[in-house]
C-alpha cells in the first residue's frame, strides 16, 4: 500500500467551481498511501503563508460552492516550501471521503490563518520532551521533530506514537530514520530523538495504550529512562480524544501545568480534529 505518484505539471486540472474569496489555492505536488486508512500528500505553499511548526490550517476541496473545511496539522516544518499533510481516510467523512482521492495536479484550498496549541513557545525551557501522539496525531511532530529550535530549547526528544496496527507506525517510522539525512537538522539531531511505537491490536515489539504503559512504569524501563517529571521534562499531546483526556490527567497528576502562548508552561495539548 505504500505508493507514491509525483506532479507531471502539465496535469493540472480544470475546477468545476469557484475558488471561494479569501482562500488559497494550491496544487497537490505527491500523494502517498500508507495504508487503507492513512495517506499523506505535499502541496504548494503560498508565499504568504506564515505559521509555527506545531500549528494547523484549514484545508478543503473546491468541489462544491460552500466547500468543506477541516482543521489539518501542518507536517512540514516553518521552513518548508511545501506543505505536507498526514490524513486518515474516513469513507464517510465529509472532507476525507473526497480527500483520500487526491491525486498531484489536482488543487486544495487552504485558508490564509495557522493557529494551534503545539508550539514551542507555549513551553518553558527544559531538559526533556515529551511528544505523545496517536494515529495521524503525530503531524505536528513531524513538523517539529524537523525545526532546529526544538534542538534549541530541549536536550532530549521522545515522540511515542499509538496506532492499531503495525503498518500504521510506517510514517512515524520513516520520519524518524530521515532525521539523520536532512541537511538542515540531521547534525542537530544525533543520539537525540527517541522514537516509541506501540500497538493497541496487532502483536509488535511494544503493545498497549501510552498511558497504560506509562502508568505502569513500563515505558520508562523499555527506554531506561527517569521518569516524568515537571522540573525536567516538558509533554505535548496530540491525537484521539480518549488519548487526550487520560494524557492530560496523567500529567496534572504529576504536577505538569498546561501553558499557552500568553502563558508558557510545562505541557501542551491540541484539540483540533480532521474529520
Amino acid at each position: 500500500m505504500n505508493t507514491t505518484a509525483a506532479l507531471n505539471t502539465a496535469e493540472a486540472k480544470p475546477l468545476a467551481f469557484p475558488i471561494p474569496a479569501n482562500v488559497h489555492a494550491e496544487t497537490v505536488v505527491s500523494v502517498k498511501h500508507y495504508t487503507d486508512r492513512l495517506f499523506s500528500f505535499r502541496v504548494t505553499r503560498p508565499q504568504s503563508l506564515r505559521f509555527r511548526s506545531g500549528e494547523f490550517v484549514m484545508i478543503g476541496l473546491p468541489n462544491a460552492e460552500k466547500p468543506v473545511f477541516r482543521a489539518y496539522s501542518v507536517a512540514s516544518p516553518a521552513w518548508d516550501e511545501e506543505l505536507e499533510f498526514f490524513s486518515i481516510k474516513v469513507p464517510d467523512g465529509p472532507l476525507t471521503q473526497h480527500l483520500q482521492k487526491i491525486q498531484p495536479g489536482d488543487t486544495i484550498l487552504l485558508r490564509p490563518k495557522a493557529t494551534g496549541t503545539l508550539v514551542l513557545d507555549a513551553l518553558t525551557p527544559a531538559k526533556r520532551v515529551f511528544m505523545i501522539s496517536t494515529g495521524t496525531g503525530i503531524a505536528p511532530f513531524a513538523s517539529l521533530l524537523r525545526d532546529p529550535d526544538t534542538y534549541e530549547k530541549f536536550e532530549q526528544v521522545y515522540l511515542t506514537h499509538t496506532c492499531r496496527d503495525v503498518a500504521e507506525l510506517t510514517y512515524g517510522k520513516e520520519l524518524v530514520a530521515a532525521l539523520a539525512e536532512d541537511p538542515l537538522i540531521g547534525e542537530l539531531t544525533h543520539g537525540r530523538v527517541t522514537l516509541y511505537s506501540t500497538t493497541t491490536r496487532e502483536e509488535s515489539t511494544y503493545m498497549g495504550r501510552i498511558t497504560a504503559l506509562i502508568g505502569s512504569g513500563k515505558f520508562y524501563s523499555d527506554l531506561g529512562i527517569e521518569k516524568l517529571n515537571p522540573e525536567t521534562d516538558r509533554i505535548m499531546i496530540c491525537g484521539s480524544m480518549h488519548m487526550l483526556k487520560d494524557v492530560k490527567e496523567l500529567a496534572e497528576s504529576l504536577g505538569f501545568e498546561e501553558g499557552s502562548l500568553s502563558h508558557p508552561n510545562s505541557f501542551v495539548v491540541e484539540r483540533a480534529f480532521v474529520g
